[in-house]
């Protein structure tokens, strides 16, 4: 027997939340392994059609969940929906590119440094997959401090590319604030440390 309802409450992080049913009664407990995969992410308001079985404890939980009809959710802002800032992290890659042809043209650019981008960007996408797949089975998650560190280390490139293609870590407003701000971080250590300035000093230091 199927039961419609409206998801009240959603945890993105640990992947669960609450319908409450539309004919009324206790709110049921529903898991992120309920929904089918290509309806998305669920979202807050959103109308639902579901089944109530058991869990191993005898308690009632939410399964072969479907959309009754499309989300209810706030408009968003042009700017702030999934497709539009994947087009734009993207772009942080070439213009990346540019800046490290530019800094090579007028100083020079070690080749380790690309095989160290590299390295770190396949460790990085490595650990947002991790993370998202223990956010699917409401496993411990890796710490955003983690995610953030490995970018701001050289594996933001991959972070880009792992956000937008598990389309994971790709709207959460405060966690894309700072993995930005780590991404200005290490261009700017890019270019300060390939500077003539630095390079000198770390030469005399050698010596």
């Amino acid at each position: 027997m199927r039961f419609e309802g409206t998801l009240i409450s959603w945890n993105d992080d640990r992947a669960f939340g609450f319908i409450e049913p539309t004919q009324g009664g206790q709110q049921i407990f529903v898991h992120i392994k309920a929904f089918d995969a290509r309806i998305g992410r669920p979202q807050v308001g959103q109308a639902l059609t579901f089944e109530v079985e058991l869990n191993p404890q005898g308690k009632k939980r939410a399964a072969r969940v479907q959309p009754l009809r499309p989300p209810v959710a706030k408009r968003r802002r042009d700017d702030d929906s999934p497709a539009q800032w994947g087009t734009a992290s993207y772009f942080a890659i070439p213009a990346f590119l540019a800046v490290w042809l530019l800094v090579a043209v007028v100083w020079r650019v070690p080749g380790w440094v690309a095989g160290l981008y590299a390295a770190a960007s396949a460790v990085c996408f490595v650990f947002y997959a991790s993370d998202k797949s223990a956010a699917v089975a409401g496993r411990q998650r890796v710490p955003e401090s983690t995610l953030l560190l490995l970018g701001l280390a050289g594996g933001w490139p991959g972070a880009i590319v792992a956000q937008q293609v598990l389309r994971h870590k790709s709207n959460k407003a405060a966690f894309r604030a700072a993995f930005w701000r780590s991404v200005v971080a290490n261009v700017a250590g890019f270019v300060l440390l390939n500077s003539p300035g630095v390079v000198r000093v770390v030469a005399s230091l050698r010596a």
